[in-house]
């Protein structure tokens, strides 16, 4: 659990990323420009979770398949799925995976200025 929580904190190093603790949600708060691509912190049975955005359809079929996905802990529940990390189906290098989609989802809704000056720094 911690080797992910690390990660994950070290995922700010993506152009525009940042991570802090919210300390009104009680949970590390993944951001690009203000706008919200995770968030890790414990449910309300104190359970560690990890919601990401998805597409609506993958969305769907993972909380069919996966009794460890659900619907997104306080997010809209068609964009945003909440991955129970205790015993979780899915491996480190997975839960990345949709750590990395969710930011590219996020990262692609915003103004095209906004991305270029992210892609440009990249490249310095």
């Amino acid at each position: 659990m911690n080797e992910l929580r690390q990660y994950l904190k070290d995922a700010a190093v993506w152009p525009g990323a940042f991570v802090i603790f919210r300390e009104d949600w009680a949970c590390d708060y993944f951001s690009v420009e203000q706008k919200c691509f995770c968030m890790l912190g414990k449910n309300g049975r104190g359970q560690w979770v990890m919601t990401v955005k998805g597409l609506p359809e993958k969305n769907e079929l993972l909380r069919e398949q996966y009794a460890d996905v659900l619907p997104g802990y306080y997010a809209n529940k068609t964009h945003w799925n909440s991955f129970l990390l205790e015993n979780s189906s899915f491996s480190k290098d997975q839960l990345t995976d949709f750590l990395k989609e969710s930011y590219e989802l996020v990262f692609r809704k915003l103004p095209k200025k906004v991305q270029q000056k992210y892609q440009e720094n990249e490249y310095e």
